[in-house]
C-alpha cells in the first residue's frame, strides 16, 4: 500500500514539474535568427516569415551545417538557395512535384537516371544541345473520379 502511494507521489511530482521550462519547438522569425543564420539564409529573407515551421526548420538545419561544408559545397548550396528564391510559386510547386515523382521511382531506376545525368553533364555545354538529357518517367496518374449526375 505504501509502495503504491509512493509511486503515485513520484508520478504526480514528475507531472507537476516545471512544464514552462521546456522551450517550444519551432523556427524563429527572420528577426529571431542569428547573424550567421541570416547571412547563410539571405536569399530566403523575403519568404522566411511566410514559410511553414517545417520548411524553416529544414533551412535552419542547412544554415547550422553550412560552416562545416567545403567551400565548393557552400557555393553549391548558396547557388541553389538563390535559384529557389528566384522561382515563382508555380515553379516551386512543379519542382516539388518532380521531386516527389523522382522519389517514387524504384531505387535502381533512380541510380540509373543519376548515372545518365552525370554522363550528360560530362558533355561540354556546346555539345549538349545535340544530345537531350535523360527523361524522367512519371508514374501514371489516374483521372479524378467524377461524381454521379443528379
Amino acid at each position: 500500500m505504501a509502495a503504491g502511494r509512493l509511486a503515485i507521489l513520484i508520478l504526480a511530482a514528475a507531472l507537476s514539474g516545471p512544464v514552462l521550462a521546456v522551450a517550444p519547438i519551432g523556427a524563429p522569425s527572420w528577426s529571431g535568427l542569428t547573424a550567421s543564420q541570416r547571412s547563410v539564409l539571405a536569399p530566403l529573407s523575403d519568404d522566411w516569415n511566410s514559410m511553414s515551421e517545417v520548411q524553416r526548420q529544414r533551412w535552419l538545419g542547412v544554415a547550422n551545417r553550412y560552416s562545416r561544408l567545403t567551400p565548393e559545397e557552400q557555393a553549391r548550396i548558396s547557388a541553389r538557395m538563390r535559384d529557389w528564391a528566384n522561382l515563382r510559386p508555380d515553379q516551386r510547386e512543379r519542382a516539388r512535384d518532380q521531386y516527389r515523382a523522382l522519389r517514387s521511382i524504384p531505387r535502381e531506376r533512380r541510380e540509373s537516371l543519376q548515372e545518365q545525368w552525370q554522363r550528360y553533364r560530362s558533355i561540354p555545354p556546346e555539345e549538349r544541345h545535340l544530345k537531350p538529357g535523360p527523361r524522367i518517367v512519371r508514374p501514371l496518374q489516374r483521372p479524378p473520379v467524377r461524381g454521379t449526375k443528379e
